[in-house]
């Protein structure tokens, strides 16, 4: 496993769509386990692909109950509203307020390309959201509702 290099703000691969991963293979496995490494080397509560420069649709996300792995992810359903401060591994020093959905079902691969489906509430669905967006190249301050802040600490951001 290895460290690998968080892309930030203002790389054109943060804007770019994301391609999908049709099979599993030794290099994607060693992608996987590197984004795993290198969230958690940044107190990161997700990453997704691009921010290490890989355009595959592929995230990982931890919020405390151990690593996610969502290969192909596609959102199938939401509900509800939540707002709350959110910071980003490819924005460093900055958080911003965002509405998300409180409720996300999330249909995806595992490691062994087998598809299943992950619910999610609260800073889960609100993650799951925010690690999907980078897969279409989006990042969250564009959905920052009023200015970004400055962070002075890891825990004043989520991500």
């Amino acid at each position: 496993m290895a460290i690998r290099n968080i892309r930030t703000m203002g790389d054109p691969v943060l804007t770019k769509k994301c391609k999908e991963v049709k099979e599993m293979n030794e290099r994607t496995r060693q992608l996987i386990d590197d984004m795993i490494e290198t969230m958690y080397e940044s107190d990161g509560v997700g990453l997704a692909a691009p921010q290490v420069g890989v355009l595959k649709r592929i995230v990982v996300i931890d919020v405390g109950e151990g690593p996610i792995v969502l290969i192909n992810p596609e959102i199938i359903e939401t509900e509800g509203s939540q707002i709350g401060n959110e910071g980003c591994l490819s924005v460093p020093g900055k958080a911003g307020e965002v509405e998300r959905p409180n409720y996300v079902k999330v249909k995806a691969y595992d490691e062994e390309m087998q598809e299943f489906e992950l619910e999610g509430t609260e800073l889960l669905a609100r993650a799951i959201c925010h690690e999907c967006d980078h897969l279409d190249g989006k990042l969250y301050v564009d959905l920052v509702m009023g200015e970004l802040m400055d962070v002075t600490t890891e825990e004043d951001a989520l991500e």
